[in-house]
């Protein structure tokens, strides 16, 4: 029989579906379908931005006063402000709800991976199972089910998107700009011709009532807006079907592996993408190229957060906040070069990353094999203060 554990993270990642297939898709629009004085780039910053500013307090307050499951609630609420405030798109209307969304991203993500591991470490304590191994297959079904909601946002823009009938073949000078050498130019063209400007206004509407209810560059430039959702579609399916492939089989290769092959993979892509002049005749390489990179991202997810957890199992709500809280001012960062620096310099950028990470990740492990961090076990009540004294269970978070 399913056991009750494993039945609350179905319900806690089927409710992260419905939220990103909205948000997901709406995200990786903005840079195209808000782009007038950058607005659209401009509210993703201020996202990350609010998020960096609740990792540093919001999270353990929340969680500890209002438990895993109302902190869960409370976060989607501030991400569905996102989509109201897309209905009609303004500085007075992105701005606010852009970091309404940012202060209720940290507590959302941190609770959730709070549950999951208290969920995995007690699974694992009733199966006499390691906990690392039930914790990296809980991620890995949660990333499995969240990841595919690329898969339907993205869906539903494309197919929205592809009724635009000012939608026609671009012109040369415009693919000449495409690829690793784009530095934002503008190339004034008639609007039959200007497949990357903002889709029919009746057509965004649609898309967010049905939402209500870098990469991404090079398909914009050469094969125009209504691709993007086609592509990410790709990416999603990659992700997904790779987190729950990796969360099995983490315990027959052990996370560096994986975090190497992953590492591996990205540094073919960064390399690919430095080289390839993307053309509409190779269509094929826009959909192996987010594929991969899903791929790898399967792994970086998965492993990450299984990691997080194993390493500080005392303190899982200030370690997740601060993990978030880095992801955040990294995204932050890109989005602040990403109006006045060519799509080259950007991936250079990306490349120095990977390799500071792939030198220092080793270091983490070392230590952590030298100086294992001891499990505690954990226990879920509907009342944190009932009965875990008198079980003599270490019961630090309130499901």
């Amino acid at each position: 029989m399913i056991s009750r554990n494993f039945k609350n993270v179905l319900v806690v990642s089927t409710g992260f579906l419905s939220l990103f297939t909205a948000y997901g898709g709406l995200q990786s629009l903005q840079s195209s379908l808000n782009a007038a004085q950058g607005m659209g780039v401009a509210s993703l910053s201020v996202i990350y931005a609010g998020i960096i500013i609740s990792s540093m307090f919001l999270p353990p307050i929340m969680i500890k006063n209002l438990g895993c499951k109302w902190t869960i609630v409370v976060g989607m609420v501030c991400y569905v402000s996102y989509s109201f405030g897309n209905l009609y798109p303004g500085w007075y209307t992105l701005i606010p709800t852009s970091f309404i969304l940012g202060l209720g991203g940290s507590p959302l993500w941190s609770a959730k991976c709070t549950y999951l591991t208290i969920s995995g470490n007690m699974q694992a304590a009733k199966d006499n199972k390691k906990g690392a191994d039930v914790v990296n297959h809980y991620f890995g079904i949660f990333f499995f089910i969240f990841q595919s909601s690329a898969v339907w946002g993205n869906l539903m823009s494309s197919l929205i998107f592809g009724q635009d009938t000012n939608i026609s073949d671009i012109p040369e000078d415009v693919l000449s700009t495409c690829g690793a050498f784009d530095c934002g130019l503008s190339i004034n063209t008639s609007s039959s011709n200007s497949t990357s400007s903002r889709p029919a206004q009746r057509l965004v509407w649609t898309l967010l009532g049905c939402y209500i209810g870098n990469f991404t560059n090079y398909v914009t430039c050469a094969l125009g807006i209504h691709f993007v959702g086609y592509v990410m579609m790709c990416f999603g399916a990659a992700n997904s079907l790779c987190s729950f492939l990796f969360g099995r089989i983490a315990r027959y290769t052990g996370r560096a592996a994986l975090f190497f092959f992953a590492g591996a993979t990205n540094l073919a892509c960064i390399i690919t993408l430095l080289l390839w002049r993307p053309h509409p005749d190779q269509l094929p390489v826009f959909f192996v190229l987010p594929a991969l990179w899903g791929m790898a991202d399967a792994i970086w997810q998965t492993q990450t957060n299984a990691l997080y957890g194993i390493l500080f199992p005392r303190d899982k709500e200030a370690a997740f906040a601060n993990y978030r809280m880095w992801e955040s001012l990294g995204f932050v960062i890109a989005f602040a070069y990403s109006t006045f620096l060519c799509l080259e310099y950007k991936l250079y950028i990306v490349l120095a990353v990977l390799v500071i990470t792939m030198i220092t990740y080793p270091i983490v492990e070392y230590y952590e094999y030298r100086n294992p961090t001891q499990p505690i076990e954990q226990a879920i009540y509907e009342n944190p203060k009932n009965k875990a004294e008198e079980a003599g269970i270490v019961s630090q978070t309130w499901m």
